[in-house]
């Protein structure tokens, strides 16, 4: 499992255990499992999806980052209040 911790300018989006974390990264799509490589990445606009144990959630965002290190996955976003 990962520890998955989702920030915005407003509040704590999301924290607690997800099984895959997919994001729009700048150079494109990526889902990030259980043992990935340590990375920093730029996100863009897009959903970030991730799957709990309540299913799989999504959040729109318009750009952020994303660091990945030793199974904990933190992400700082712009959430978009007006998806496409």
């Amino acid at each position: 499992m990962l520890k998955l911790k989702i920030v915005s300018p407003e509040r704590i989006e999301y924290q607690g255990e997800a099984s895959d974390v997919k994001v729009p990264g700048t150079l494109g799509n990526f889902e990030i499992l259980e043992n990935h490589a340590p990375i920093i990445s730029s996100l863009q606009k897009g959903i970030v999806e991730y799957t709990n144990s309540e299913g799989v959630q999504q959040l729109p965002i318009t750009g952020g980052f994303v660091e990945v290190l030793k199974n904990e996955v933190s992400l700082c976003v712009e959430k978009d209040d007006e998806p496409d």
